[in-house]
């Protein structure tokens, strides 16, 4: 085996290598992992028309209308001892309509067209799979490949609804173009209004796209589209992986919120949770033909303890039938523009992350511990997305570090575009929690933000959907907590906890959006401070939507200073899209100074300045730059419009001396308030990114 592969070339792992010497010591692992996905590639090829075809199987397998209006039904279940369909079409009758047996476990029904030529499943009727087992046991199912499957307000368990409209929803925008500065908006449909409700598709599409468009994000992530039975699992227990969820509407009306999207110049991302599936049987995939397998491994492999879920057999046939055929569903339906692939340690490795801490030790990214299987299912996924869709986005949530998760799969790489820099909010939390603001370490604060493999791009954030969950808060109320909820008018002085909260909730994101990354996220209704937590209907709250909801009617009232927090997240985005500071190389930090708890960096030929001392503000303080010439603010946490205090002259020109300072060529003298973080750019500089 070794010397097989000693035979396998990655076309550039020479990349890889020069961006880390160090993995060269593993290169047998790199060449094991990419002789597997050469095989799986040409596997694909040589079997049923190819990967274009295999990727697409949605169209032969669950149910397709025939040009004749005939029906044509295929599963594969391959423990079953006979499979009929059954539905509101045949009045529940269980054994009129046989599927006949194939090989490799599918098995196919095609039901003619009515006298009126019309299909015999009207739109919009219900249907099920009726599973007869060897041990004669008989099992009502929904397809795994159901398009729509909706619950009546009674029941518990949902129903498969044949999806058929006469008047499809036809895309009118194209995709734009993908975007050099990625600003993500994460965001979940139906927490989208302020009401104590499930919101709407259409309401998103209405009432809350104008409002990212205002604040200049480029990109929205949709969490818990793929269709899931308990509302309260975020989007993280799929039952129903081909259905976007009918909770919030209709797929023609998910269509047009990502079609009106695309007409304002916005990218969607697909959270895509492929790494396990609920353990729903009735209207899940679990044991859909069954048995304990099927779609996952047997027990115990095919279970997550923690998460209490089934686990893909990503080294089965059908399996990458299934999970290749989705990513591409939701790309040729939906138009989406790529994902943000969930869960991604729990697939790297066969402890799933349980009680494993990452050292950072190369040791922990290869050798047995590491699931290789699913680990080639990443690199094919990412293979075939990029291959097919150029311009796709793919990003990874791994807390583990892998070396090489966002290098190109020809250098060896899993071919992510981005990860997720999970440490940082992690960091931000930590300090609000432990340390008084005169104990805040510049240059532990600075590492956080910049420790990140070269080469392999970084999303930024200071918090996202986990730090809103109930059990933790939201960076503004660690900040302000209960005085939220009293003193956030703009009618009185602001108190000392507010003004404190408002100069840092800005100065965190600032800095986390100009040195932590490749790329930016915030989680809705973060950017303008949002009070409380998030927690879904459940026993465990007596079924409430009271923080199941996101307050944009707090940003309307001018008489609160929520709007400032909003103002400022939207000029902050509107600044990074004039001189792309998340296109450009890492920032060069030129300062981080613990006793003035000043922290100086220039990216993209732009100068940020930060103090975040509480009470000592600086005249003359001289900061190092490169480039030389005159020097503007564009950006300025403490203006009054911003809930500051109005310190600064906006139209003070700084020029710079050719004196170096902290290893940059030139310097200038600036005027920096306690808690303040100012942008400043060089007038002389063309800076079309």
């Amino acid at each position: 085996m070794e010397e097989h592969e000693d035979n396998v070339s990655i076309p550039e792992f020479n990349n890889l290598l020069q961006a880390d010497p160090n993995l060269k010591r593993y290169e047998n692992d790199f060449r094991r992992r990419y002789d597997m996905l050469r095989k799986q590639v040409l596997l694909l090829e040589e079997a049923e028309g190819g990967v274009d075809q295999f990727t697409r199987s949605y169209r032969s397998f669950g149910v397709q209308r025939l040009p004749d209006n005939s029906l044509f039904f295929k599963e594969w279940a391959p423990a079953a001892e006979a499979l009929f369909l059954t539905g509101e079409f045949n009045g529940w009758d269980k054994f009129s309509h046989p599927y006949s047996k194939k090989e490799f476990g599918k098995w196919e029904l095609t039901i003619p067209p009515k006298s009126d030529n019309s299909p015999a499943v009207d739109h919009r009727t219900r249907l099920k799979v009726v599973v007869h087992t060897k041990d004669g046991e008989r099992l009502y199912r929904i397809s795994p490949w159901a398009k729509y499957v909706t619950r009546e307000e009674k029941s518990v368990i949902y129903d498969w609804v044949h999806w058929d409209p006469p008047q499809p929803y036809v895309h009118i925008h194209p995709r734009p173009k993908k975007p050099k500065s990625l600003r993500i908006y994460e965001a979940h449909v139906g927490i989208g209004s302020p009401e104590p409700k499930v919101a709407s598709y259409n309401n998103f599409t209405h009432n809350v796209l104008p409002r990212i468009k205002d604040l200049g994000y480029n990109c929205i992530q949709l969490m818990a589209i793929m269709e899931h039975a308990y509302y309260a699992s975020f989007g993280y227990q799929i039952t129903s992986f081909f259905a976007a969820s009918s909770r919030y509407g209709t797929p023609d009306e998910l269509k047009e919120l990502i079609d009106v999207a695309h007409s304002m110049g916005i990218v969607v991302l697909l959270d895509v949770v492929h790494s396990h599936a609920s353990k729903n049987t009735e209207d899940g995939l679990n044991a859909f033909d069954g048995s304990d397998s099927c779609f996952f491994h047997s027990p115990p492999r095919g279970e997550h303890t923690l998460w209490d879920s089934r686990l893909f057999n990503y080294a089965s046939w059908e399996v990458l039938r299934f999970l290749l055929s989705n990513l591409r569903w939701w790309m040729e339906e939906y138009c989406f523009d790529g994902f943000r692939f969930d869960g991604i340690t729990s697939m790297l490795y066969h402890h799933h992350g349980i009680g494993t801490g990452f050292s950072g030790d190369y040791n922990e990214y290869f050798g047995l511990q590491v699931d290789e299987e699913s680990l080639v299912y990443l690199m094919l996924s990412n293979h075939i997305l990029h291959s097919l869709y150029p311009d796709c986005i793919t990003i990874a949530e791994d807390v583990s570090g892998m070396p090489a998760l966002c290098r190109r799969v020809e250098e060896g790489g899993l071919g992510f575009d981005y990860r997720l820099a999970m440490a940082i909010p992690d960091k931000w939390i930590q300090i609000l929690k432990e340390l008084k603001d005169e104990e805040w370490d510049m240059g532990n604060i600075v590492f956080t933000l910049t420790n990140r493999r070269y080469g392999e791009k970084c999303i930024a954030y200071a918090e996202s959907h986990d730090q809103a969950l109930v059990g933790d808060k939201t960076l503004a109320f660690w900040l302000m907590d209960k005085e939220m909820y009293t003193n956030m008018s703009t009618m009185v002085p602001m108190s000392h906890i507010i003004d404190r909260g408002m100069q840092l909730h800005k100065m965190i994101r600032l800095l986390t959006h100009g040195l932590g990354g490749e790329g930016y996220l915030n989680f809705m209704g973060n950017e303008f401070g949002h009070p409380e937590w998030l927690d879904f209907p459940r026993e465990g709250n007596n079924q409430s939507y009271h923080y199941a909801r996101r307050q944009f009617n707090l940003v309307d009232m001018d008489h609160l200073r929520y709007c400032q927090l909003y103002a400022f997240d939207r000029d902050m985005n509107r600044t990074e899209d004039k001189y792309g500071w998340l296109a450009a190389q890492p920032a060069y930090i030129s300062a981080k100074h613990e006793g003035d708890k000043v922290i100086v960096f220039d990216r993209a030929n732009v100068l940020f300045i930060f103090n975040f001392h509480p009470n000592k503000s600086f005249q003359d303080y001289r900061v190092g730059v490169e480039a030389p010439g005159k020097y503007k603010i564009k950006l300025d946490s403490d203006e009054v419009q911003y809930g500051g205090h109005g310190r600064l002259d906006h139209n003070t020109d700084f020029f710079t001396e050719p004196q170096p300072f902290n290893g940059r060529s030139n310097s200038m003298l600036v005027y920096i308030p306690c808690r303040t973080a100012i942008v400043l750019a060089n007038e002389e500089i063309d800076y079309c990114y």
